[in-house]
């Protein structure tokens, strides 16, 4: 498996990632698909962060997951947003969501990035380093989100990065 930056070759694959992943129950394309889109589309994605899981395949490489990040908030200075992070349903438990999660984690620390945050499940995310945001004093767009709200401090941290965290626009489109 190779974990790359996204190409713009990929986003077909991409889109399919994150259907399947994701897939809706009334046969819609997943929120997750387009919110990819949508962040693509309004030039919130962080390109340097936006990875793929490859594998060679029958025909060539594919691309079995995706994780990507966004620009964001944090107390009205530049912070980053993860998600979504998706793999194929015939590829998860196989090691490709840590895979994407390690990279895309030592990449933005590359970048000097002091934060990532993101909402997802604290059990699975934890060994990842994330813990609850709202005790380091960040704060959800919606309280209601305090539980599932976490933050993955980087090397640039201080300590001093406090207050509302506000995700891209797009994230409210869907």
């Amino acid at each position: 498996m190779l974990v790359r930056r996204e190409r713009t070759e990929d986003e077909r694959a991409i889109a399919a990632v994150h259907n399947d992943a994701f897939a809706a129950a009334d046969g819609q394309g997943a929120a997750e698909a387009r919110l990819v889109d949508l962040l693509r589309a309004g030039g919130a994605l962080v390109r340097a962060l936006s990875l793929v899981a490859q594998v060679d395949g029958e025909v060539g490489a594919d691309i079995v997951g995706h994780v990507a990040v966004s620009r964001a908030e944090l107390g009205g200075r530049p912070s980053l947003g993860l998600g979504p992070l998706g793999v194929l349903p015939r590829w998860q438990r196989r090691g490709v969501g840590s895979a994407l999660m390690h990279a895309v984690l030592a990449a933005a620390d590359a970048l000097d990035a002091p934060e990532v945050v993101l909402l997802g499940d604290p059990r699975y995310y934890q060994r990842f380093g994330f813990r609850l945001a709202v005790p380091l004093g960040v704060e959800p767009p919606d309280p209601a989100w305090a539980a599932h709200f976490q933050i993955r401090t980087l090397s640039a941290w201080t300590g001093q990065q406090l207050g509302p965290f506000r995700y891209a626009a797009a994230f409210d489109l869907v």
